[in-house]
């Protein structure tokens, strides 16, 4: 095992690691600021007591993803020290911005928050709670900047002997497409994330009737299942805009992500596909003619690029090589994201019918659906990225610098040094995924906080 295999096997699971965290940190702090803004909006002793609830499990997940995401960084200095050289002058800059705008912004008035209240006015105290939710999905937004640049290059300049990018416009960085099509979707991500945790927790407890009152259990499983399906038609239309997106910066990780071999117009969907990939060949196929080119260009008509003649391009441009992703985990990520996708929609609404008819009497197969339903969104989030980076491959920056051409030298980092800190991040990040489960379990079972003595309870 060379050390380019290890050196991506390492950041494949720091940064999957990594993302179990982010998008519940997006989801919960917007949910925990609409609890108190609730709470100040009708002193509803209640909502303070889901506010403090939620606020709870939203500040375990935190310092957990905190820890998670600084050993995810360093990897770029160390692992990958040709990317640092090559791409250091653009890649910093947002990085820099998130860490010394964003993410000080959001612990400071997470240190607010926490320790602020009944010292706080509770208007300046919900505020505090709000800067937070802002503050960490501009933090998500700064990491996506970076991010972008390496799926759709912009703003920049090679350097004189053409060893290094430079930046020569910060504002085409900020004003990148690629990012606009992108941020919307992790948002909405982030949403369905904390929504479909709301649910399973609620469900919890609504089913079990853990409390002498099932009240705020209730409003907190109506509140879930509303931002929860906001979230899955949110998540679905930012989906399909970045696909469009895609297809004209990236059109070959939309061909691998379909197994389309040849270039078809109309072109058809895969519904399910077992390929051969060395003869790029079905070997089994159930499409759907025109689906494909309806997603792609909102009308049954238009072509759709093939793998073979998006290969023959990109030599041409490029040069010899393979320009082709790994299919077959192209595109099973992305049939597994919409899956999840589809399933998260699906319970959204099944559970509203109930909730809204203020029904909470669910029968014993939605109530397990309900429950386990969290688990969905991770699957989203996790196939989705690995869709997004593998479907970019071999491009670590996409048309610039190859993922080969980015590792560290294997004179400054060996393969056997990359093998131990491989492992020992995994055993670390094993280690600290038990721990973010056993604590968010144990405060997700043990219910709400006793009402407060000087708060009415409606």
């Amino acid at each position: 095992m060379d050390a380019l295999l290890l050196a991506r096997l390492q950041f494949t699971l720091t940064s999957v690691f990594h993302f179990f965290f982010v998008p519940l940190t997006l989801g919960l702090s917007l949910f925990v600021a609409i609890m108190e803004t609730a709470y100040v909006r009708t002193n509803n002793g209640m909502y303070k007591r889901l506010a403090k609830f939620w606020g709870n499990i939203f500040l375990i997940n935190f310092a957990v993803g905190v820890v998670t995401g600084i050993v995810m960084e360093f990897q770029f200095g160390l692992n990958w020290s040709e990317y640092s050289r090559f791409v250091g002058d653009i890649f910093g800059v947002p990085l820099a911005i998130e860490a010394l705008l964003a993410f000080f912004l959001e612990s400071t008035f997470l240190g607010i928050w926490v320790f602020g209240w009944d010292k706080l006015p509770k208007k300046l105290h919900a505020a505090s709670i709000w800067i937070v939710a802002v503050a960490s999905n501009l933090s998500a937004l700064w990491i996506l900047i970076a991010n972008s640049f390496m799926q759709h290059p912009v703003g920049y300049t090679m350097s004189e002997n053409g060893v290094r990018a430079e930046m020569n416009d910060f504002g085409a960085l900020l004003l990148n497409p690629y990012v606009w099509g992108q941020f919307p979707h992790v948002l909405s991500g982030g949403l369905t994330t904390g929504a479909f945790l709301i649910i399973a927790v609620s469900t919890y407890h609504v089913v079990r009737k853990t409390g002498p009152d099932p009240e705020p259990f209730r409003k907190s499983l109506k509140y879930g299942a509303i931002y929860g399906f906001v979230g899955t038609v949110l998540v679905t239309m930012a989906g399909h805009s970045q696909m469009q997106d895609i297809l004209k910066h990236q059109p070959m990780k939309v061909a691998a992500a379909e197994a389309l071999w040849e270039s078809e117009s109309p072109a058809s969907l895969s519904l399910f596909t077992v390929g051969n990939e060395k003869k790029l060949e079905d070997v089994f196929s159930i499409r759907v003619p025109g689906l494909l080119s309806f997603l792609a260009f909102n009308k049954f008509e238009g072509e759709v690029k093939g793998i073979k003649e998006l290969q023959a391009e990109y030599e041409e441009t490029y040069g010899p090589g393979s320009y082709i992703p790994p299919i077959a985990i192209s595109y099973w990520s992305f049939r597994l994201m919409v899956g999840a996708g589809t399933l998260m929609l699906a319970i959204a609404v099944l559970s509203l019918f109930y909730i809204l008819r203020e029904r909470y009497d669910f029968p014993g197969w939605i109530s397990k659906l309900m429950l386990w339903s969290f688990l969905l969104p991770y699957l989203a989030n996790s196939t989705g990225w690995i869709l997004a980076e593998m479907g970019r491959q071999p491009w670590i920056v996409f048309g610039l610098l190859r993922t080969e051409d980015a590792v560290s030298p294997s004179v400054a980092v060996s393969s056997g040094e990359v093998l131990f800190s491989l492992l020992t991040f995994v055993l670390i990040y094993v280690f600290l995924t038990v721990v973010d489960i056993v604590l968010i379990r144990k405060y997700a079972l043990a219910g709400l906080q006793p009402l407060e003595s000087n708060e009415r309870r409606i």
